[in-house]
């Protein structure tokens, strides 16, 4: 029988546990638009869900700008982490979500592709508390969507990945979740994923509860 709550929740934070998806997607637009571009649904794989090195390779394949890529880096991550500082939401069902967690002794992992600057700018906002273990983009060799962030999160929680359900909002981190073993619940923000082996579609966290993510887990925690 299915385990009525999960070993562990590891969460996404941009698009999952805070509405950030569009304010990256706003610095990347108004970068893009200094170097005469224009985005599109076209750049989305490209953007959305991405480490900022591979954001901003892309802005400068695309521009065939004169300007060094760690410059386009720098740019995006200032400005990103302007608009979170003053604009963050938390996404429907979040906070209640983390709080039946912590109510019922489930560790929960923040883990991100974002820079640790961010994370701890998003930390402020919703309360570390919350969380027994956070990683950024920086805590591991390779970010998503390599398995390296969730390999990583079980491992400082003391559990098989199998045992964690990963909460994700884009292919690239959903992909990331299940290259490392874990089930995957997918609440996607802006790009459509489809339910597959292993991979579980909600349209928000307000529809998950400890039984259900619990009934997710592929394995026994170790």
């Amino acid at each position: 029988m299915p385990a009525s709550r999960p070993a562990a929740v590891l969460f996404d934070m941009d698009g999952t546990l805070v509405d950030t998806e569009h304010l990256w997607w706003q610095a990347a637009a108004e970068l893009a638009a200094e170097l005469d571009l224009t985005l599109t649904d076209a750049d989305l794989p490209d953007v959305l869900g991405q480490a900022v090195e591979h954001t901003a390779a892309h802005l400068h394949r695309s521009s065939l700008t004169g300007r060094p890529e760690a410059d386009l880096v720098e740019h995006l991550n200032n400005a990103f982490a302007a608009k979170v500082e003053a604009e963050i939401v938390p996404r429907p069902g979040a906070l209640a979500l983390l709080a039946a967690l912590q109510e019922a002794r489930i560790p929960a992992a923040l883990v991100s592709a974002s820079p640790r600057r961010v994370v701890d700018l998003v930390l402020n906002a919703l309360g570390p508390h919350w969380f027994t273990t956070t990683l950024a983009a920086e805590d591991t060799p390779r970010t998503k969507p390599a398995p390296d962030p969730y390999l990583a999160a079980a491992a400082r929680l003391g559990l098989a990945p199998a045992a964690c359900v990963a909460v994700e909002d884009t292919p690239t981190g959903v992909a990331s979740a299940r290259a490392a073993g874990c089930a995957v619940l997918a609440v996607p923000s802006t790009v459509p994923i489809p339910a597959a082996d292993g991979i579980t579609v909600l349209d928000s966290l307000e529809h998950a509860d400890l039984a259900f993510l619990g009934a997710l887990t592929a394995g026994p925690a170790s």
